[in-house]
């Protein structure tokens, strides 16, 4: 079948993707979920320098280490920022790029770039407070009480770690050669979008395939089979429409 690879959002890692991936697998295909350098088990290789480009270039080591091409390469959340690089840098390895509710960043722009001011000015005081360059989790991004299984909801907190400031400021550089890959975007609609809505508008625009599911956010945790189901016909079309 396929083979996807599929890159994590902020404070998060690869584990989160960890029974996703299991039954992406289970249809057949190949599943790759790194985890970014500082973040999940790799927490502790991160710094106050690590930056975007560190987080691209750890893809692209899994890409050429793991011998990879005709990928189905997908970003969840900030790894939108993350494949975005990837692409363009790998574009003979690619055979699809799916930004999964994900930022979709053009050239020369940044995370910062890409949130309101209010946002990103919060973001600058709380990293501000701290003196390892890193950034807490925003409250108002963790699941709601009530809303996944309590063993569900606290699992997954507990495993997420503060993120290298640094990448939201770094802009992604293109050189163009994402421009000729085929996209998808699979937009989340089942919450108040006040930040991906721009990237949900430039896909359709630009003419990308748009998949839609009924659900948070954090799509992998809230309608795993969703997911699954939504990301296993991508990899089997092709996102030919």
């Amino acid at each position: 079948m396929g083979t996807l690879v599929i890159v994590h959002g902020g404070w998060g890692g690869g584990w989160e993707w960890t029974p996703v991936a299991r039954k992406i697998r289970d249809r057949g295909h190949d599943v790759f979920t790194p985890t970014l350098t500082g973040l999940g088990e790799r927490a502790h290789l991160g710094g106050a320098a690590t930056c975007l480009s560190d987080h691209i270039d750890d893809v692209l080591a899994v890409l050429k280490f793991e011998n990879l091409h005709e990928v189905v390469l997908c970003g969840h959340s900030y790894g939108g920022m993350v494949v975005t690089g990837v692409a363009d840098r790998a574009a003979d390895r690619i055979r699809l790029l799916v930004h999964v509710d994900a930022f979709a960043p053009k050239d020369g722009e940044s995370l910062i770039d890409l949130i309101p001011s209010e946002i990103a000015e919060g973001m600058g005081a709380m990293a501000a407070e701290r003196d390892d360059g890193r950034l807490p989790i925003f409250p108002d991004l963790l699941p709601a009480e009530g809303v996944l299984p309590d063993e569900v909801r606290n699992a997954y907190i507990e495993r997420l770690v503060p993120h290298p400031a640094a990448t939201a400021n770094e802009p992604v550089k293109l050189s163009g050669a994402i421009d000729q890959l085929p996209r998808a975007y699979v937009h989340c609609t089942g919450y108040a979008d006040s930040l991906m809505g721009p990237a949900v508008e430039r896909a359709r625009t630009e003419g990308w395939a748009v998949r839609e599911l009924g659900t948070e956010h954090d799509l992998h945790l809230f309608d795993p089979d969703g997911t699954v189901a939504v990301l296993d016909e991508l990899a089997r079309s092709g996102a030919g429409a």
